[in-house]
């Protein structure tokens, strides 16, 4: 399969608001793979003597598989990158065709391991990493799905979960991506889970890293979307989506979830957070707590 990788080459006075705005385009499009790169990135002593040179530019890039839709595709994602000028900043869009393979490959430079919290660290099935006692290490390959621990949305879900998730909780991911946050759950002591994800690629991904982390059973991923795919409750469901797709969902959550559990909702840019938590509000959710990292807000709410 062939993909065209497009990246935006931006320049902004608030580079975290650029990344945040055309982050969210690449989002709303369903680019894969999305990958950001910041000339200013500090690197810890993780990142080994054989790590990619830093960036020249700030840049966003995402991949879009090449059919009948491409030119289409092209055309709108030229549009949403042409911001008001109270904004200031300036983009520029450059295209280069890939097949999955050399895809897969060249962007594996990209990602090394990522210490999330006190005691969880993500970690690329390819690099090497000395896990430390009582540490717990997910292994990931994202492939061609979203999620990878090192966007600000996928580390606040992590640390959500790693603080309200209790032992035995049964678990519910909607937008499952790379599975992350279902083995995030199940090395936390989750009892069952199950992913919902509306791209078949990311459906084999995610079944393909669980294994990877050696949770083998008391776990379904399929493809489908929530109103259509789901008919039990669950203890803890999350939906690391966008802020739009959330407020859509957020009426039909409540069939989802037991009496008193938790919904974590993230991938809510930081204008988003106070519509979110109306409609969480207008809906009977109890705001439990609201987080910001980079622009980005997760927040977690109770049933009542």
């Amino acid at each position: 399969m062939n993909w065209i990788e497009a990246k935006v080459i931006f320049e902004s006075e608030n580079t975290d608001l650029a990344e945040e705005l055309i982050s969210n385009i690449f989002y709303k499009l369903n680019l894969k793979g999305v990958i950001i790169e910041n000339p200013n990135e500090e690197r810890g002593s993780e990142w080994g003597d054989d790590a990619e040179e830093k960036p020249s530019n700030h840049s966003v890039t995402g991949y879009l598989v090449v059919d009948e839709e491409i030119e289409e595709k092209r055309a709108l994602l030229e549009s949403e990158i042409i911001f008001p000028e109270e904004l200031n900043i300036k983009c520029r869009v450059t295209y280069t065709t890939v097949n999955e393979e050399d895809w897969a490959e060249s962007w594996k430079e990209y990602f090394w391991p990522e210490k999330i919290t006190d005691n969880i660290t993500v970690k690329p099935s390819w690099r090497e990493y000395s896990q430390k006692e009582g540490e717990i290490v997910i292994e990931i390959d994202p492939g061609m799905a979203f999620g990878t621990g090192t966007h600000g949305t996928t580390s606040l879900c992590i640390e959500a979960i790693d603080k309200h998730l209790k032992p035995s909780d049964t678990f519910l991911d909607i937008g499952t991506g790379s599975g992350i946050l279902m083995i995030a759950a199940a090395k936390k002591g989750a009892s069952y889970l199950f992913g919902v994800d509306n791209d078949g690629i990311a459906v084999a991904i995610a079944e393909k890293n669980l294994r990877l982390n050696k949770i083998d059973e008391n776990f379904e991923i399929v493809k489908g979307d929530l109103s259509k795919s789901v008919d039990k409750s669950y203890d803890f469901v999350a939906a690391n989506i966008l802020a739009e797709v959330v407020i859509v969902l957020i009426p039909d959550v409540p069939r989802v979830l037991n009496k008193d559990g938790l919904f974590l909702a993230s991938g809510i840019i930081s204008e988003k957070k106070d519509a979110v938590l109306s409609t969480l509000k207008e809906n009977g959710f109890d705001v439990v707590e609201v987080k910001e990292k980079d622009s980005w807000v997760s927040i977690v709410s109770r049933k009542i």
